[in-house]
């Protein structure tokens, strides 16, 4: 229907797209319909469509609430501020065509203030790119990236805290590494033991609670856990005694620390007290079987309504719990990114921001119709997923940020870069565009959502050079047409994970073709690791999930990765020695890391996994219970495993990039 396609494209939704292999693939008509209606833009008669195209045209009629732009260069200004109505002495009225009207260049990147034509509105000027390693002064450098939970330290705890990613930053200091990159420390659920997903988060603005540490802050410890030795983390367990244990410190505490909670927190705003509101509401509704806000009483789901100020007058002390909660997260982690700056590293925490949130979350409780309303996002089907991919998570609404003058995309970067050197955006490529799937379909259903692309792009890139921080951008999958090229105008780095560095002939990239401006890596925490590809243990967990690769049986997978370890050895080590069997795995390891320490980039990242030669991964995609998945811990504290001669030789060869 011309009317319906037409509709779609005027709200961003892409009705024809490439799959991975380059097919065409046409979105039907009933999948527009359904999302252009979860868009607000109804859609099912020609009635409907007309008065969504009429509403469309008088929304984009509107004055902006901000303009972004670059540094040097002129804007024009859009339709609704390029013109000026004056009044004649008769008193008719008339208006003055400025179309071509433009705002003089500003070399110095920032926000300002304007008023056009009457209309107030933001001017973000953006630098031309990102902060480089180049900027650090440092040349080549490297890091390791940990799971946080999965660290040991000096005192026995259920899982790793920030206390523990404080000694792993001083150990990883004093032995070269320049930065430490960690998953997601966003806000889950407060002591729900279930939905633990670092990538799943409640809320990107703010930090899991579980997290903080008193000791950072120069304050009496947290009494000693009673911790259990086991390889994996019991979550159901674990989270609901450390709200227990952080209830009686907090009760503890003095006036004067409690003024200077109140203190610190000030300046983080209504935002953060409707955070720890929404915390000490999802606590007393999930002990009454709630799971989510949307499955609350009705009355409560107004962030502002009567119900809600109701709520927090008369528990106003479970209210200030979760604020105290936030403070020590949000102070732990900042003592932790100044620790890693003063023991002389150039980035320290290299930071990491999900993709979306909950849709049971506070962010999607609080932010209204700036997020996605009644669809999720995910991935299109393709051949390794033939049903697609659903998330079960939220995002921005393209209209909705327009509308808020990008304010929540801008906090949330902020947020993420306040206690961070770097920051990585999990599926960058969901600046450009997000495959969203209407509530109840399944992933096939869904289609393609276009964003602001180059406004996003440049708020990120002023955010990054007001933090002098790092941008990488996590650009792994099927890329949108001029994603590459636009990011690496603007000075972000891309990922060249060893893995996905294969040549047309199915050969592995040599590490001198490796791309410049990327990180290099040996894996990522959804990959294998180096030491359990060669030993076949991914195998294993897919034969045991029924999840080979290309309907393959155990025994021909076995062949191509048989072919495949010679492919691999022969890039690593140009056969220069015998190639190792499967099951020694140590010289490959050793080889791996040798390898992305010589590439050309300026940033190396290799997993902890990778250092510790440990053959499992930390998370299996595509899988919730059926793989411990953000479960796995240390076998002994990180100091004592880093000091085994087998890992000093390997954080040697990252430190030096030997050849």
């Amino acid at each position: 229907m011309p009317t319906l396609h037409a509709l779609a494209e005027a709200i961003g939704l892409d009705r024809i797209w490439w799959d991975v292999d380059g097919r065409q693939q046409v979105v039907s008509d009933a999948s527009l319909r359904t999302i252009a209606l979860a868009l607000g833009y109804p859609a099912a008669t020609e009635a409907e469509i007309a008065a969504s195209t009429a509403r469309l045209a008088a929304e984009e009629a509107l004055p902006p609430a901000m303009i972004v732009t670059d540094v040097g260069m002129e804007t024009t200004l859009p339709p609704a501020l390029a013109s000026a109505e004056f009044t004649l002495p008769d008193g008719t009225r008339r208006r003055l065509d400025t179309a071509h009207w433009t705002l003089p260049a500003i070399d110095e990147p920032g926000y300002y203030r304007l008023t056009l034509n009457g209309h107030a509105l933001t001017l973000a000027v953006a630098p031309r790119g990102c902060p480089s390693v180049a900027s650090l002064g440092k040349g080549r450098i490297w890091g390791p990236a940990v799971q946080i939970p999965a660290l040991r330290g000096t005192a026995p705890r259920a899982f790793g805290t920030f206390a523990e990613l404080a000694e792993a930053v001083d150990a990883f200091a004093a032995r070269g590494a320049h930065a430490l990159a960690i998953n997601p420390v966003h806000a889950l659920f407060a002591g729900h033991g279930r939905d633990f997903s670092p990538y799943s988060p409640s809320s990107r603005l703010f930090l899991n609670g579980a997290m903080g540490d008193p000791a950072l802050l120069g304050l009496p410890p947290l009494p000693e856990e009673d911790a259990p030795a086991d390889p994996l983390i019991d979550w159901e367990s674990a989270l609901p005694r450390r709200l227990a244990t952080l209830r009686a410190y907090y009760a503890g505490l003095d006036d004067d620390i409690r003024r200077r909670i109140t203190s610190d927190n000030a300046v983080h705003g209504e935002d953060l007290r409707r955070q720890a509101l929404y915390d000490a509401l999802d606590v007393h509704f999930r002990a009454r079987g709630a799971n989510g806000w949307q499955d609350w009483p009705q009355a409560f789901h107004a962030p502002d309504g009567p119900a809600a100020a109701t709520f927090a007058r008369e528990h106003a002390a479970e209210v200030d719990f979760h604020l105290f909660t936030q403070w020590l997260a949000r102070e732990s982690l900042a003592e932790v990114q100044r620790r890693a700056r003063a023991a002389g590293m150039a980035v320290g925490l290299l930071a990491d921001l999900a993709v979306g949130v909950h849709t049971g979350g506070a962010d999607a409780w609080a932010m209204g119709d700036t997020l996605l309303q009644s669809l999720t996002i995910g991935a299109p089907p393709d051949p390794l997923g033939p049903q697609g991919q659903n998330w079960m998570l939220t995002g921005f609404s393209p209209r909705g940020l327009a509308r808020s003058g990008y304010a929540p995309w801008i906090s949330t970067i902020r947020a993420a870069l306040s206690t961070a050197g770097a920051l990585r955006i999990d599926h960058a490529f969901g600046l450009a565009r997000l495959w969203v799937v209407p509530q109840g379909e399944p992933s096939s259903a869904g289609a393609y959502l276009r964003y602001p692309f180059t406004d996003l792009i440049r708020l990120v890139t002023l955010e990054a050079h007001l933090a002098g921080a790092l941008i990488v951008a996590e650009d792994l999958g099927t890329m949108p047409p001029g994603f590459g090229p636009a990011i690496t105008a603007r000075g972000m780095l891309g990922m060249r994970v060893l893995w996905f560095e294969r040549a047309a002939d199915g050969g592995f990239v040599g590490a001198q073709d490796y791309d410049p401006q990327a990180v290099a890596m040996t894996g990522t925490h959804d990959t294998p690791t180096v030491a359990g590809w060669w030993s076949g243990r991914d195998l294993a967990w897919a034969e045991a999930l029924g999840r080979l690769p290309d309907a393959m049986t155990p025994d021909e997978a076995a062949l191509r990765r048989a072919w495949d370890r010679g492919l691999l050895w022969a890039t690593l080590t140009h056969d220069t020695a015998p190639r190792p069997s499967p099951e020694d795995t140590a010289p490959v390891v050793e080889a791996a890391l040798r390898h992305v320490a010589r590439t050309p980039c300026g940033l190396a990242i290799v997993p902890l996994e990778d250092l510790l030669a440990d053959p499992e991964q930390p998370n299996l995609p595509g899988t919730v219970t059926e793989h411990p998945n953000w479960r796995r811990r240390l076998e002994a504290p990180l100091e004592r495993m880093l000091d085994v001669p087998e890992t000093v030789a390997r954080v040697k060869a990252m430190e030096r990039g030997e050849r």
